[in-house]
């Protein structure tokens, strides 16, 4: 009896093996990229370096300590590619994969662990919808791999060419922003080429809406017939492309180290690029660390935000932000309740909502502190941008990375492991502790002052 008791005890919920999942997926990828093989120079990066890369990786990053392009081997990126593909899939899409080719029996523990993952309100239909993941996945990443070639073959030749396409379509769909185009360029040298914008920006965009979001639009394909979750999804990602490519096209226009230098499809093509890849892309074809400040912190605004849920795409996310921006709308209206598209949404879910930003921006504020303490040398902008890029999964960044300390390396692989997993498992765990601590009982009521 005793040891049945020990073994329920060990038993882990299923936020707790998506954390681990993630965690053990980040371990495995260090080890393999410290071996000598990963690297061109044949020596190890190191552990901490290597730990760096993997997680920036399987969080879907794309920050680095080194050039992706000529620091690693072939080995080297083939493990990156991976675990961008299984990071931005999930751990557990991916084992569901392998059951599947397997034909092995899908549990209902693990299709609660998968309802988790994919952030389902029940397991009805998740190993389906795990199917349809796989499946929308290749497929654009295919068509992205299929238009990217048209550029990268006459330039790179067939072998390389193909390679190129294959990594960049996956690091772009999977909001990575890993880049093997040498010497920490990202996509600079193709500022005004029309096909590689609006291919890595489409990439992008699918990639952050969401794979229910996907599958809902490819199924019913009318707007009215839509669930709230995903007309609040299309509605928010619009509003925040035109914002972000307006804010960067008249702020940037007369900067020559971006836009200014550029013909007007050059700016136009430059100013949409950066105002989509903050959704937690990473790719970059301005030179970020030219950019003004103004457009510096509408980038940081952006990145916050990040995409939408049960997506490759990081943040607290385009609902989130979504659900808080209604509910202080009706509250000027004066409202009880919060009322979007003639649904009321939960009061629970607005309670979560503010939880997650309050904790993430608790979060960005106390890593920025720390960060000030142990890497100094750098500005406070840089630091702020860098974390706030960390906790966004985005990786973009104003060149601080691979000169950041030992202990500020550390601290943002905490930060990317965070942004990746956190407001998702806190919103798990808010939504248990708010089951868990019904009262019967409740406490008089009083008034506060506030405002």
């Amino acid at each position: 009896m005793e040891k049945n008791t020990r073994i329920k005890k060990l038993k882990l919920t299923p936020s707790q093996i998506i954390v681990l999942g993630f965690a053990s997926v980040i371990l495995i990828g260090a080890i393999l990229l410290s071996l000598p093989i990963a690297s061109v120079s044949g020596k190890s990066i190191g552990f901490i370096n290597a730990l760096f890369t993997s997680t920036s990786a399987v969080c879907v990053t794309g920050l680095v300590v080194v050039d992706t392009a000529t620091y690693w081997t072939t080995f080297g990126k083939t493990i990156i590619l991976l675990l961008i593909q299984v990071g931005g899939l999930g751990f557990m899409t991916m084992a569901t994969f392998f059951a599947l080719i397997i034909r092995r029996k899908i549990t209902f523990r693990e299709r609660l662990v998968i309802q988790e993952a994919l952030n389902q309100f029940s397991t009805s239909g998740v190993v389906r919808l795990t199917q349809y993941v796989l499946m929308t996945t290749v497929i654009i990443e295919g068509i992205g791999a299929f238009f990217l070639s048209f550029r990268f073959i006459p330039r790179y030749g067939i072998g390389k060419g193909i390679g190129m396409s294959i990594f960049h379509a996956i690091s772009a769909f999977c909001n990575a922003g890993f880049d093997i185009m040498g010497n920490f360029s990202s996509l600079t040298s193709f500022v005004d080429d029309g096909l590689i914008n609006l291919t890595i920006c489409g990439l992008i965009v699918f990639g952050g809406l969401g794979f229910a979001v996907i599958v809902e639009v490819l199924q019913k394909r009318k707007f009215s017939k839509y669930s709230l979750h995903t007309k609040l999804v299309l509605y928010i990602t619009g509003i925040l492309i035109v914002v972000g490519f307006f804010s960067v096209f008249l702020l940037e226009y007369n900067n020559e180290a971006t836009l200014g230098g550029l013909n007007f499809k050059g700016k136009i093509l430059g100013a949409l690029f950066h105002g989509i890849t903050p959704r937690t892309a990473g790719f970059n074809t301005l030179p970020t660390d030219q950019l003004s400040m103004a457009t510096i912190f509408i980038t940081m605004v952006l990145m916050f935000i990040g995409g939408s849920s049960v997506s490759t795409a990081g943040g607290v996310k385009t609902t989130t932000v979504g659900v808080i921006v209604w509910t202080i709308i009706c509250i000027i209206k004066g409202k009880e309740d919060t009322e979007v598209f003639k649904r009321r949404i939960a009061r629970d879910i607005v309670n979560r909502s503010l939880s997650i930003i309050g904790i993430s921006m608790a979060l960005i504020i106390c890593v920025t502190m720390i960060l000030s303490i142990t890497d100094n040398n750098h500005s406070f902008i840089e630091i702020f941008f860098e974390v706030t890029s960390a906790f966004g999964t985005v990786g973009l960044s104003l060149g601080i990375t691979p000169t950041l300390s030992t202990m500020g390396k550390i601290l943002v692989i905490f930060t990317m492991f965070a942004g990746r997993v956190g407001p998702f498992t806190i919103a798990l765990a808010l939504a248990r502790m708010q089951q868990k601590n019904k009262r019967l009982i409740k406490y008089p009521e009083e008034k506060v002052i506030v405002g």
